[in-house]
């Protein structure tokens, strides 16, 4: 496996010169992040595939794309694969087409051929798509028998509205999946958040699927309010600096999720994963040194002993990180490539939820707030 990095700027590609070239005739997969705005010129997809016209064509929009060690806003960034012994199959869904988030998620995973199927890369739709629901469908769909990662597609910090296609103009409401086969291929996976939690371990009392209301009995909003003091008065914006950590009933591990919405009428915070009733809830905030710390051991959980370095990684950060880290944003790339070497292509995005088992052999979840990175290894 081969993987050239690409911009595409002022009506120009420009190669990044850190990684070997590959001939783009020879490309049959390029992954195309972007911020929203960047993606929605009626001609863009036509120009990425006369530029790669052998490729199957993925876009999905950002909150920030990830272009080896640097960060960019609203450039269209490419990772172009050619493939020695492995091969892809793709799929895509329309969440308008089905009643719920889990039946996607399950048409989706059961057009990919099974045979040799060792991994599914899954980008979806950020804004209508319940994350929650998409991982259940998509364990579900494999038995929870295969390894699956991906993330939710950005909209800056706005969160109003995201980008995902398949061979075709990127739009809303698409969720993509990318079916990777073959003896020959490793694929390995690592997800660590960082975050300082804070104040003590409550109940969630009152919920409805993605939606608080209730905790320890009180109203969720304004108890939150209360742990921000005076950050307060910058919300909404500064609810993504301040995450929470949810242990579900009956697991052991706890996730972070992202408030994507506060409603001051119903006294409401929308989540981007569910918050079921039952589970306990701890506040968090960020810290810059851990932050960057936990990229670096996210980068280590995708090494394997007597490995070379991976012949890809795809890095997925949560939105909210980038915000906490504001200029320091590029320190925890730098920290993933100084454990994955500096030969190795990176690419990726900054996210509104982040897919990835919590460890290896198990299946995926729905998480935020996370440096989330899967790494490919192409054997002899």
């Amino acid at each position: 496996m081969n993987v050239s990095l690409y911009q595409y700027e002022d009506d120009q590609w420009k190669l990044n010169p850190l990684y070997k070239p590959i001939a783009v005739s020879n490309v049959k997969l390029a992954l195309c992040f972007s911020g929203k705005e960047g993606l929605k010129p009626e001609g863009i997809y036509q120009k990425i595939k006369s530029e790669f016209p052998n490729a199957e064509i993925v876009m999905c929009s950002t909150a920030g794309e990830i272009y080896g060690h640097t960060v960019s806003e609203n450039s269209v960034c490419i990772a172009a694969f050619e493939f020695d012994q492995c091969s892809i199959q793709t799929a895509s869904v329309d969440i308008q087409d089905f009643s719920s988030s889990y039946d996607a998620a399950i048409d989706l995973i059961r057009k990919l051929p099974q045979e040799l199927l060792v991994y599914v890369m899954v980008l979806s739709d950020g804004s209508l798509v319940n994350g929650s629901e998409l991982v259940k469908g998509l364990n579900d769909g494999v038995n929870h028998q295969l390894l699956i990662t991906g993330g939710l597609a950005g909209d800056g910090a706005n969160f109003v509205s995201t980008l995902v296609g398949l061979n075709e103009q990127a739009r809303e409401g698409k969720i993509v999946a990318i079916g990777f086969y073959g003896k020959n291929l490793l694929v390995t996976h690592g997800s660590q958040g960082g975050w300082d939690t804070f104040g003590l371990e409550k109940e969630i009392t009152r919920s409805e699927s993605n939606v608080l209301y209730e905790i320890d009995g009180v109203n969720a909003l304004d108890l939150y309010k209360k742990y921000l003091g005076s950050d307060v008065e910058n919300l909404p914006g500064s609810s993504l600096l301040f995450p929470i950590s949810v242990t579900m009933p009956g697991t052991d591990h706890p996730v972070v999720r992202t408030i994507l919405s506060i409603d001051e009428q119903r006294k409401t915070m929308t989540f981007a994963g569910d918050v079921p009733v039952g589970s306990k809830l701890k506040f968090m905030k960020g810290n810059f040194d851990r932050l960057t710390a936990a990229a670096a051991t996210a980068a280590l959980q995708t090494l394997k002993d007597g490995q070379r370095r991976p012949d890809f990684s795809l890095l997925i950060s949560c939105v909210g990180r980038k915000l906490i880290l504001g200029q320091r944003t590029e320190e925890e790339l730098e920290a993933v490539s100084e454990v994955l070497g500096a030969g190795t292509p990176l690419a990726g995005f900054y996210a509104y939820g982040e897919i990835s088992p919590f460890n290896q052999g198990g299946s995926c979840q729905l998480h935020n707030q996370t440096m989330t990175i899967t790494s490919f290894y192409e054997l002899p």
